[in-house]
């Protein structure tokens, strides 16, 4: 019964007029990455600000039938899209494939974006999401047209080289009369592979300290003014320090960042987001109150 509607809704118009397909020139010497998308893990292909989009359009037709359009298109699109459901597209480049007529056999074209600018990251967050992505487009005149899209995931490496001016973090924080402690880290900026070392002093104790944890918080900006919105979430927490601390005890810090999926720092992406990350030290003390001091840190890529 499946088989016989099945053919009557291809008689009829109703099954699909073809089958868009797109593959890459260099597909197989590329790395992926898994995204989630709509709940579920996708695999995409990786590409740097430098690399060339290219490679094929198949359009796959069942044999012995026949497609009349209006013309079969490959865009290259950059769009952010927000959480409330706009979108703005920073980046569209069009290539017409094809020009109105009729295919009676499958059919393949080249495609080329090679000087395609791709100056942003790829990014899926919690509110965000920037997306590089081909769609191809064959219009027909009296039917709807045949939509595929296919993302592709973007990381630039910073041209810049490492930051020249990367001192070190030195802070007292404290309760008085109650808490005194002094903490420090090596540096202000790392890389997304690199290892967060410091010490925490403890100078004045007063309070009962069950524990001390760190951890590492990325908080996501959209919008501005009136409209901005902030989504804060901890990538990883782990503790540092259990037991009662005390007057002149320093707790050692070291933190592989290697480990966890950070993004860089950042700073007002085409106006419409930013993604700052920061270190968080944690107190709690036998009544489970907490006491924290949060620190801002940069981040930035140094390889692929």
């Amino acid at each position: 019964m499946d088989k016989l509607i099945s053919r009557a809704s291809a008689l009829v118009g109703l099954g699909p007029a073809c089958t868009p397909a797109i593959t890459f020139s260099d597909e197989a010497q590329r790395k992926k990455i898994n995204v989630i998308k709509e709940g579920a893990a996708e695999s995409l292909l990786v590409f740097t600000d430098k690399d060339p989009v290219a490679g094929e359009v198949t359009l796959k037709l069942d044999p012995g039938k026949r497609l009349e359009h209006l013309g079969v298109k490959i865009e290259f699109i950059g769009m952010i899209e927000m959480f409330y459901g706009n979108y703005h597209e920073f980046s569209n480049l069009v290539r017409d494939l094809d020009a109105p007529g009729e295919l009676t056999a499958t059919k393949t074209y080249p495609f080329d974006f090679s000087t395609v600018d791709k100056q942003y990251d790829s990014y899926n967050g919690i509110n965000v999401k920037l997306r590089y992505l081909l769609r191809v487009t064959v219009t027909r005149q009296y039917s709807p047209s045949v939509i595929h899209e296919q993302d592709i995931w973007v990381k630039n490496i910073q041209a810049l080289p490492p930051p020249e001016i990367n001192g070190s973090i030195k802070m007292e924080v404290g309760i008085e009369d109650c808490l005194h402690i002094e903490f420090e880290y090596n540096r202000s900026k790392y890389h997304l592979k690199d290892v967060v070392i410091g010490k925490i002093y403890f100078l004045l104790v007063r309070l009962k300290i069950k524990h001390m944890e760190i951890e590492i918080r990325k908080r996501e900006s959209t919008g501005s003014g009136s409209d901005l919105y902030n989504e804060s979430e901890t990538i990883t927490k782990f503790e540092i320090m259990d037991g009662a601390p005390v007057r002149g005890e320093s707790v050692p810090v070291r933190l592989f960042l290697s480990g966890f999926d950070l993004t860089p720092t950042y700073r007002n992406v085409n106006n419409k987001f930013s993604v700052k990350y920061y270190l968080n030290l944690v107190l709690v003390d036998e009544e489970d109150r907490r006491y924290f001091k949060q620190q801002e840190i940069t981040l930035w890529r140094k390889e692929l």
